[in-house]
């Protein structure tokens, strides 16, 4: 009976050392999987971070080239153009006057 009870005893020590191993395993394993985890993790954020950023861009880039905005535009530069024309027309009339006969003045008109 000493005997059958001994060897149950070592039986159980042994199984106990045999769970203890294999569960020291499964932990490191378990570490191992979520130090990877953790690393995709961050590369997922950094992805996310990207994406949003480009398509923050991109949104920015189809606002300003939305047709509403470009006709907006180009009506602005047509009456920048045009009223740049106006003032040079009216800069040469100013410029032919200037340089051109000049009537006399109230004061030479006397003189005469």
């Amino acid at each position: 009976m000493i005997l059958t009870l001994a060897g149950m005893l070592v039986s159980v020590v042994s199984a106990a050392a045999i769970v203890r191993q294999k569960l020291a395993t499964v932990i490191d394993q378990l570490q191992d999987t979520e130090k990877r985890l953790r690393g995709l993790d961050r590369r997922i954020d950094a992805l996310d971070t990207r994406t949003e950023k480009q398509e923050q861009r991109l949104n920015i880039l189809a606002q300003m080239s939305s047709p509403e905005n470009l006709r907006r535009d180009h009506m602005t530069m047509a009456t920048l153009l045009r009223d740049c024309e106006q003032l040079r027309k009216e800069m040469d009339h100013q410029l032919h006057i200037h340089n051109s006969k000049h009537i006399p003045v109230a004061s030479e008109r006397k003189a005469e």
